[in-house]
C-alpha cells in the first residue's frame, strides 16, 4: 500500500461524492436536467457577440433555441477563433478563454477548440461521478498510485494566437481545484509530458512505471498505445533495470522479467481505454496480455465534450455538463429522453466553451438505459468514409467486416487498417496487418466477399474502378510509424483516435518495412 497514493485518493474521493450524488439523482430525470443545463449556458453567455447575435436572453425553450441557432461545424466558427486568437475578449462566451486546445478530428487538420473555466467545470461534472464511482466499487483502487496516459508534448501548431495554444499535460482535463491533489497521486509525474523528445519521455514513463509497486489503475486512450508502451519495456528491460533506484525493487523485476507482468504489477486492478467500434480489437489484445486485471471501456471523451461516461457498469449520457441532441436519418433532432434502444445516432452538443448546437460528428448507438438516462455506445466517426470512386465504405462497416477476418487470423494482431493502394492505374483497398503469425489462407477472399456486402463497393469491382482487395504482412513497428505519422501531423500520440480505414493512398507506403508479404 501507498500511504501518500492512498491519503490524497481518499481526499480526492470525498471531494467528488456531491458531483456523485448529483449525477445519479439526475439519471433520474435527463429531460429537466438538461434544460436546465441548456438555460445555464444560454443565461452564462448572453451577453457575447455570440449570444447578443442569436437573442440568447429571450430564449425560454428548447424549441426556441433550435429555432434561432442552426446546427453548426468547426468551419462556422472560423471567424469567431481569428478573434479569440487576437486576444478580444467575449466573443463567443462571457468566461474567459484560457487556451486553445489543439485536436485533429477526424482528419489531420489541426483543430483549435476554445477552453473555458465553465468548460471545466463541466468536464468535472463527469469526471467526478466517474471516477468516485470507480473507487466506490472497488476501493482497493484507493490504495496506490495511477498511471494517466503520459505522451510528449507536441510543438503548438505555428499559428498567431493571443491565447496559449495546447496543454503541456494529458491530465489536464482533471484540471480544477482538485489537480495538485490528483498530481499528488500519479505514478509517472505530469510534467513528464514535457519533454518533446519521443524517445526520452518513454524511457522516463517507463523508468517511472518500474518502480511503480503499487500500480492500481492505468487510463490510457487507444489500447495500442499502451501495449507498444510494453513492447519497449521489453526491449529496452537491461537497459532499463539499472536505472531503477530501489535496490529491492531492481532485484524483483530482474527475478520476474519483462514478459511477467503480474510480478511487475501484482496490485494492478483496473485499465480503462477506448475499446468500442474501431478500438474494439485493440481492447481484446489488451485482455489477453493482462488476463486478471478488468478493462474498462471509456466513455465518449472528446476534446470539445465529454459524451458518456462510465457509470454503474453503463455508460450514461453525462446528462450535467452539456446541453446533448442528436440526429437520426428519418428526423429529429431528438433530446436525450426521446432516444430509442437500439437504435443509432449522431451527437450534436452545446458546451460552456462556445460551441452551440456543434455537430461532432460521432455516432453512438442506445445500448439501454440507466434508470431514465439513455446507455451509449461509440461506433465511429460520422465523417469516416473512404469513397474515392462511390464505394462509400465507412469505419463501423468496414470494423464489422474485420471483426471476423482479424479473428480468423488468429495470434495477436498489434496492427490493422484498410487504405488505398496504387499499383499502376489500378487501386484495391488493401488490408495491413502487423501480427505475430504466419496468415491464414484465403484471408483477402474473406475481407473481398465481407467488403462486396456494401452494394457501393460491389458496383466499383463490377466496373473495373477497384481492383479486389488484397492481404499484407507488415514489419513489426507498424503502429509506431502510424503514430509517429500522425504525431508530425499534430496529433499527441496518447491522443490518436482509434481507426480500421483510412483513405489516404499514400499510407501504404509508410506502412511497409521492406517488401510486404501479400496474399
Amino acid at each position: 500500500m501507498s500511504p501518500k497514493a492512498l491519503c490524497c485518493n481518499v481526499a480526492w474521493f470525498a471531494a467528488q461524492t456531491a458531483g456523485f450524488r448529483r449525477f445519479r439523482r439526475a439519471l433520474q430525470d435527463p429531460g429537466g436536467t438538461q434544460l436546465q443545463v441548456l438555460h445555464r449556458i444560454l443565461r452564462a453567455n448572453e451577453n457575447s457577440v455570440f449570444g447578443r447575435d442569436h437573442a440568447f436572453s429571450g430564449i425560454k425553450t428548447v424549441r426556441e433555441y433550435q429555432e434561432r441557432v442552426p446546427l453548426s461545424s468547426y468551419e462556422d466558427y472560423l471567424p469567431a477563433l481569428a478573434r479569440i486568437r487576437a486576444g478580444e475578449p467575449n466573443i463567443l462566451t462571457a468566461s474567459p478563454v484560457r487556451r486553445l486546445a489543439v485536436t485533429s478530428g477526424s482528419s489531420s487538420a489541426v483543430k483549435l477548440v476554445p477552453h473555458t473555466p465553465s468548460l471545466q467545470r463541466e468536464f468535472s461534472a463527469a469526471i467526478d461521478p466517474w471516477v468516485h464511482d470507480l473507487f466506490r466499487s472497488d476501493p482497493d483502487l484507493m490504495a496506490g498510485p495511477a498511471f494517466w496516459s503520459v505522451t510528449p508534448a507536441l510543438p503548438p501548431p505555428d499559428i498567431e494566437s493571443a491565447v496559449p495554444i495546447g496543454f503541456d499535460e494529458d491530465t489536464e482535463y482533471l484540471g480544477g481545484f482538485w489537480k495538485p491533489l490528483v498530481d499528488a497521486t500519479l505514478a509517472v509525474p505530469g510534467d513528464v509530458s514535457r519533454i518533446r523528445d519521443t524517445v526520452e519521455c518513454r524511457r522516463i514513463t517507463l523508468l517511472h512505471l518500474l518502480e511503480a509497486r503499487e500500480l492500481r489503475l492505468i487510463s490510457v486512450w487507444h489500447p495500442s498505445f499502451l501495449t507498444l508502451l510494453l513492447e519497449h519495456m521489453a526491449e529496452q528491460w537491461d537497459n532499463l533495470l539499472p536505472l531503477v533506484r530501489s535496490f529491492s525493487r531492481r532485484s524483483a523485476l530482474r527475478a520476474c522479467g519483462p514478459r511477467d507482468l503480474a510480478a511487475i504489477w501484482p496490485k494492478l486492478k483496473l485499465i480503462t481505454c477506448w475499446a468500442d467500434g474501431p478500438a474494439t480489437l485493440a481492447a481484446d489484445s489488451l485482455r489477453r496480455i493482462f488476463p486478471n486485471v478488468r478493462v474498462q471501456p471509456k466513455g465518449l471523451l472528446a476534446t470539445e465534450a465529454f459524451v458518456s461516461i462510465p457509470f454503474a457498469g453503463a455508460r450514461p449520457l453525462a446528462v450535467t455538463s452539456h446541453f446533448f441532441e442528436f440526429l437520426d436519418a428519418q428526423d429529429g433532432p431528438h433530446l436525450a429522453e426521446e432516444l430509442s434502444p437500439g437504435a443509432e445516432y449522431s451527437v450534436v452538443v452545446t458546451t460552456g466553451g462556445g460551441l452551440y448546437r456543434y455537430r461532432l460528428r460521432d455516432r453512438v448507438c442506445v445500448t439501454g438505459k440507466l434508470f431514465r438516462t439513455p446507455s451509449l455506445e461509440f461506433i465511429g466517426k460520422e465523417g469516416g468514409v473512404a469513397d474515392l470512386f462511390g464505394e462509400k465504405l465507412t469505419d463501423d462497416f468496414v470494423a464489422g467486416v474485420l471483426r471476423g477476418v482479424l479473428a480468423r487470423a488468429g495470434g495477436f494482431v498489434k496492427f490493422a487498417m484498410l487504405a488505398p493502394l496504387f499499383r499502376g492505374n489500378s487501386v484495391h483497398y488493401t488490408l495491413f496487418l502487423e501480427t505475430d503469425q504466419a496468415l491464414p489462407p484465403g484471408l483477402a477472399q474473406e475481407v473481398e466477399q465481407g467488403l462486396r456486402a456494401n452494394p457501393h463497393y460491389a458496383l466499383c469491382i463490377s466496373l473495373s474502378q477497384l481492383r479486389p482487395a488484397r492481404v499484407e504482412c507488415l514489419l513489426p513497428g507498424a503502429f509506431e510509424r502510424y503514430t509517429n505519422w500522425r504525431s508530425r501531423n499534430g496529433v499527441r500520440l496518447g491522443n490518436i483516435k482509434p481507426a480500421l480505414l483510412s483513405s489516404d493512398p499514400n499510407l501504404g507506403a509508410l506502412l511497409r518495412g521492406s517488401q510486404p508479404d501479400i496474399s
